[in-house]
């Protein structure tokens, strides 16, 4: 079946070896990936019925299952994802692009990225999900000021990575365009922004995650609907089946939006080899 598939003249007979070979490892990692979740939840199951865990504070696959059903019945808990993935996506391409512009502004100006470097430096290090409520009243209650928490949380990490990356490019490559008189935008847009997408991808599997931070503790003081006020109303009211469940959900999203990224990333590689 994989020798039939892989047969093409174009190609030796170890390249066509070598190709099976990926393939059934990759396989081999998807079933092996998949049978670990579903172990868990079999083995979390069991725990719950035999009353080795307590359900109150763990729950269990059964009774999530059963809430889920009920939010999905009453149409409540689509609301609820629509909410923090509209402002996860917002906040997530606001950060992004964000901080790629500022990124371009610091290369381009070498006295204007010295200036900041130390205000970046310390703007990294600051806890940004403890001046959430700060960054809220100032951007106001609501969507704004989850969104903009979720982009200030984003927008340094970018700003770092994209400009470090930028700097990283190989000298002699931009010397070389210099010496035939190309001009700074001329540079930019064929030597270093090329050279930069990769770790442009990364960031963007960095900000995921962020981005879901800071939407949630938004959320958290903010929000009368979304994941993050599912997840602080079930603990308020001891409903740990709630907490699971917004929990799981928020796992499912980070990883549809994480393989969204990485098949982004699969199609650019192939196109630049």
């Amino acid at each position: 079946m994989y020798k039939e598939k892989f047969i093409d003249s174009s190609i030796s007979k170890e390249q066509q070896e070598y190709l099976i070979r990926v393939k059934k490892r990759k396989k081999a990692i998807l079933i092996t990936q998949i049978s670990i979740l579903v172990l868990s939840i079999v083995l979390w199951e069991l725990a719950a019925q035999f009353k080795w865990i307590d359900t109150f504070l763990t729950s269990n696959p059964s009774k999530i299952v059963k809430l889920f059903i009920k939010y999905v019945k009453n149409g409540s808990i689509f609301e609820h994802i629509g909410i923090s993935l509209m402002e996860t996506i917002v906040g997530f391409l606001a950060g992004t692009a964000l901080g790629i512009i500022i990124a371009v502004f610091l290369w381009w100006s070498e006295f204007l990225a010295k200036v900041l470097d130390p205000y970046m430096v310390v703007l990294n290090s600051l806890p940004k999900t403890a001046l959430a409520p700060i960054i809220i009243l100032w951007a106001g209650a609501g969507y704004s000021g989850i969104i903009v928490t979720a982009v200030s949380i984003s927008i340094v990490i970018t700003i770092l990575n994209i400009y470090g990356s930028f700097i990283e490019v190989d000298e002699d490559k931009i010397k070389m365009l210099k010496t035939f008189g190309a001009t700074k935008t001329q540079i930019l847009k064929k030597v270093v922004f090329p050279a930069s997408i990769p770790s442009m991808i990364s960031t963007l599997k960095v900000n995921i995650g962020m981005s879901w931070v800071g939407v949630i503790v938004g959320e958290f003081i903010v929000s009368r609907a979304g994941l993050g006020y599912l997840l602080v109303y079930g603990g308020q009211v001891f409903q740990l089946d709630l907490v699971m469940m917004s929990v799981i959900i928020l796992a499912i999203l980070t990883t549809f939006m994480y393989k969204v990224i990485s098949i982004i990333e699969n199609k650019f590689m192939k196109w630049r080899h």
